[in-house]
């Protein structure tokens, strides 16, 4: 006789899928923050991919360096660009992760406006801060691997994504907070040379506030691999390794951006721009 708790019995627990598909193996690196999370990859698989990795990454180095240059409406564009492609590949995980019409429909919802608002808190944004807070994410991604990597310890939600550490998070929080300080001081000797307030680097040195600049880093480096973890969770959901197949050698666009969505929203509101 079957238990009273399991699905034969009183039917899924859940609206949403737990898959038990063996996930394909992908190159580390696809999550930035702690490398594959489940599947070791052959080291032939890997240096064969890595011609791939390179010429993609160089590709979208260029384009988003590009857009970041021309700034303006060529900017808006590529961000308005780049929120769409993001929120195809979101409305793809979420019909492979639930049947339930209701759950989609509201997780869709929930999507847009997560993916929406993150993109008008970029185009809200002046080009140095859209860059600054993509240099955040960037930081938060290596400190977190490399700490990871080299410590190890406890993990934060095996379930969700069995490679990222307490090592990993702190790690990031030190990066982002790290480059968040430059970020200020560079700004602040900048402006100060072009106000003519006294363009020296102890001037600059005085007037920012290095405290303030280190525990926002710290926070948007948090909300980066929430961001990151929400991600793994729905293509977790999903049976998927990747959101998808557009970038070769990287997976999809939302695999690229999943930490820069909440840190974007959370940057334009300190800022006043949401």
């Amino acid at each position: 006789m079957p238990r009273c708790g399991s699905p034969k019995c009183c039917g899924p627990n859940s609206p949403w899928r737990t898959s038990n598909r063996r996930w394909r193996a992908s190159p580390p690196g696809s999550d930035a923050l702690a490398g594959a999370d489940s599947v070791e990859v052959p080291l032939a698989v890997r240096t064969s991919d890595l011609p791939k990795r390179l010429a993609s990454a160089a590709v979208m180095l260029a384009v988003a360096g590009a857009a970041l240059w021309a700034g303006g409406p060529v900017l808006d564009a590529f961000i308005v660009l780049v929120a769409l492609a993001c929120f195809v590949e979101f409305v793809f995980l979420v019909v492979r992760a639930t049947p339930n019409v209701p759950y989609r429909l509201a997780a869709l919802l929930a999507g847009a406006s997560y993916i929406g608002l993150a993109a008008y808190a970029l185009t809200a944004m002046h080009g140095v801060y859209v860059m600054v807070v993509v240099g955040v994410v960037v930081c938060t991604d290596t400190g977190a691997y490399f700490a990871g990597r080299a410590i190890g310890g406890p993990k934060i939600a095996p379930s969700i994504s069995p490679s990222k550490t307490w090592a990993g998070l702190i790690g990031g929080m030190a990066a982002a907070s790290l480059w968040l300080v430059f970020a200020m001081l560079a700004m602040t000797y900048a402006i100060s040379r072009l106000a003519g307030t006294g363009p020296s680097f102890g001037n600059a040195l005085e007037q920012a506030h290095f405290g303030i600049a280190a525990l926002v880093g710290a926070g948007l480096a948090v909300a980066a691999q929430a961001g990151d973890f929400f991600e793994s969770w729905l293509k977790r959901r999903a049976g998927v390794k990747d959101s998808s197949r557009l970038i070769p050698g990287h997976g999809g666009i939302f695999d690229r951006i999943d930490g820069l969505l909440p840190a974007a929203i959370i940057a334009a509101w300190l800022m006043g721009l949401t």
